[in-house]
């Protein structure tokens, strides 16, 4: 089931196209995430998306209907990479607050502030005011407070800035069982690392354009170079071929660019017809980080051409 869907969006600011044409759907339950460098438009887009910033043109549904601000925000939970925390307000009143802003009934929002803060270890900061709080406890307490409404689309962004090791993979874990219950969550970030553990399925987008979209594995495989490392007992002397080229060499491993046109096959036999003993035999993949940054330079240099034509 697609609970959100996003019909060629735009908004400009002045002469600025912060979204442009921008098309995209996410299926209920998965984790999505939503990349780009900085000014890509992905704050624009979040912003329109949870109803802060109304599009120029294009519709946004939600759970197949037209989205509704004030009948669907309710379902729906924010947390902004920018700090949404009152400094001087005690921590359990403010938890309280929020919570019945998005529509609890008092003893029922106690009940999950309870829940949540025994879950995070967080009994103690009762009493508490954000202003007494680390950057890395502000952040936990962020995450419980978005939450605590049990969101039908829960939006991330930067949900681990400031976090230690072991509080972000208790956040991880959280978001884990959230979408395994149903939960569909949306997640911004600039570390491709946590994408690609995370993440079900992205899109990229650069200056307010979508540049890729689709299932992390397969976009792996889709920019994959045809790049292989070959483990040996001992490592051997390179020899002349037409088949692949060495790119590296590391302890007794090779690692090779099969050459268009050639299989992996076809590598293993010529090292073996060298007289090489082969204990390994991998394709590397490359790195969200690599493709980002690969496809965000090529976005870059299209548009200069682009430019150059037209001037």
């Amino acid at each position: 089931m697609t609970i959100l869907e996003l019909q060629n969006l735009k908004k400009y600011y002045a002469t600025q196209r912060a979204v442009d044409d921008i098309s995209f759907s996410i299926q209920q339950g998965s984790i999505f995430g939503l990349l780009g460098p900085n000014g890509a438009g992905k704050t624009t887009l979040l912003r329109m998306i949870t109803g802060i910033f109304y599009p120029d043109s294009g519709n946004i549904l939600f759970e197949g209907k037209k989205f509704e601000p004030i009948k669907d925000i309710p379902m729906i939970g924010y947390m902004p990479e920018e700090r949404g925390l009152y400094k001087k307000m005690k921590i359990g009143e403010q938890a309280l607050y929020l919570a019945m802003l998005k529509g609890m009934k008092r003893h029922d929002a106690m009940q999950k502030i309870k829940e949540w803060f025994v879950k995070f270890e967080m009994q103690s900061w009762w009493n508490k005011k954000v202003d007494d709080l680390s950057k890395g406890m502000s952040q936990k307490l962020q995450f419980v407070t978005t939450v605590l409404h049990e969101p039908k689309l829960l939006i991330l962004d930067e949900p681990f800035s400031g976090l230690d090791p072991v509080n972000s993979n208790l956040i991880k874990d959280e978001i884990f069982k959230l979408a395994q219950k149903g939960t569909t969550i949306i997640f911004s970030t600039h570390r491709m690392e946590q994408v690609e553990e995370i993440c079900d399925e992205i899109v990229l987008i650069n200056k307010g354009k979508k540049i890729l979209e689709g299932s992390v594995k397969q976009i792996k495989q889709d920019c994959k170079e045809n790049i292989f490392k070959v483990g040996f007992t001992l490592l051997p002397e390179p020899f002349e071929n037409s088949i692949f080229d060495i790119v590296s060499t590391k302890d007794n491993y090779f690692t090779v660019k099969i050459d268009e046109g050639h299989k992996p096959a076809a590598v293993l036999q010529a090292f073996l017809d060298h007289g090489d003993s082969i204990i390994s035999f991998n394709e590397i993949l490359p790195s969200l980080n690599d493709i980002f940054i690969m496809k965000v330079k090529d976005t870059e240099s299209a548009r200069q051409f682009e430019k150059v034509l037209i001037e």
